[in-house]
């Protein structure tokens, strides 16, 4: 009997995130000769990790300096065909354990890598408004491929359901209320659809000048499956944010109320009122007060909080449920 069995390469990719400028930014590097860019990735060695996450540490901090605080396993990552342009030499497949990792901006670093993270998924940035390309380019093309959908039925399984119903669902069209955590929902379909640049690079669509046109608008691409990694990072972080207090892994040690609102704001792409807001983090009991205050170009200077640490002594699960404005 022959031989089938392949050789398997565990990888490691790292979503590392932070604010900076109230913009929620990501580390990247350039990949080889390519145009595209990849998230910072190794290789999980077991003869020199003791475990996944201690590899990804380790290798972190040799390539970037980082310290990195917060650290989660996302998802593994193992379909073949989801990045034929860079698979290895022979029958290796590469199968990618995805994190989410959470740091502190630092100017003095003089890293060049941060990239934000709306460059990639342009769509996710509601915090002024819908993005005008969902109206203008992504619905229209996502309508005309799912009219090729023969499927009627629903079905338990979301991609089994219509793509009608997948677009409905994950876009909040026809009624349906728009919901930030379906940040992996909406990637995937637009790469199945061929909308975004990887799904030409893996050979899943047919490159033609007006595709291309296309996928200019939907985002910088990023090597091997590394944007659906991405997506999941964000979906997740954002779903973490209303039951654990895991904003201030990225904030400084003393911030401001606003600085807070604006960073939820940022990570959450959408907008929050203002009052409701400082109502439920006072509610909350997660922050409080230093004593010292911030200088304001205008108006009284601004009072300065930080993480009110027993907080998680004191309930299992403190996060900020915020209620998200629909402006």
């Amino acid at each position: 009997m022959a031989d089938i069995s392949s050789a398997v390469e565990v990888g490691l990719s790292a979503a590392i995130v932070t604010i900076h400028k109230n913009n929620p930014v990501i580390l990247c590097a350039d990949y080889e000769l390519s145009d595209v860019l990849s998230l910072p990735y190794g290789r999980f060695d077991p003869l020199k990790h003791r475990t996944l996450e201690a590899g990804l540490r380790l290798w972190v901090e040799a390539q970037t300096a980082l310290r990195l605080g917060y650290v989660e396993q996302l998802y593994t990552f193992g379909d073949r065909g989801r990045a034929k342009s860079t698979a290895p030499a022979g029958d290796t497949h590469v199968i990618s354990v995805g994190y989410l990792a959470l740091t502190r901006f630092d100017a003095e670093q003089n890293n060049d890598g941060w990239r934000y993270w709306y460059d990639f998924l342009p769509w996710e940035d509601w915090r002024n408004g819908k993005p005008a390309l969902i109206d203008t380019l992504i619905l229209p093309a996502l309508r005309e491929w799912a009219q090729g959908d023969k499927r009627s039925s629903p079905a338990y399984d979301l991609h089994l359901l219509p793509r009608l119903t997948r677009l409905r669902l994950a876009f909040g069209t026809d009624g349906i209320q728009w919901d930030e955590e379906r940040v992996l929902e909406r990637y995937e379909l637009l790469y199945e659809a061929g909308l975004v640049r990887e799904a030409t690079i893996d050979g899943t669509v047919s490159a033609t000048p007006q595709l291309e046109e296309l996928q200019r608008h939907t985002g910088r691409a990023m090597v091997f499956d590394h944007r659906r990694i991405l997506a999941t990072a964000i979906a997740r972080l954002r779903a973490k944010l209303k039951y654990r207090p895991v904003i201030f892994e990225i904030m400084p040690d003393c911030f401001t109320l606003t600085a807070l609102q604006e960073t939820v704001e940022a990570i959450s792409g959408r907008h929050l009122h203002k009052q409701n807001f400082r109502r439920l983090v006072e509610n909350a009991e997660l922050v409080e007060p230093t004593g010292a205050s911030l200088s304001q170009l205008r108006g009284r200077p601004a009072a300065l909080y930080r993480f009110r640490r027993a907080v998680l002594e004191e309930r299992p699960a403190p996060g900020l449920r915020v209620t998200l404005s629909q402006r």
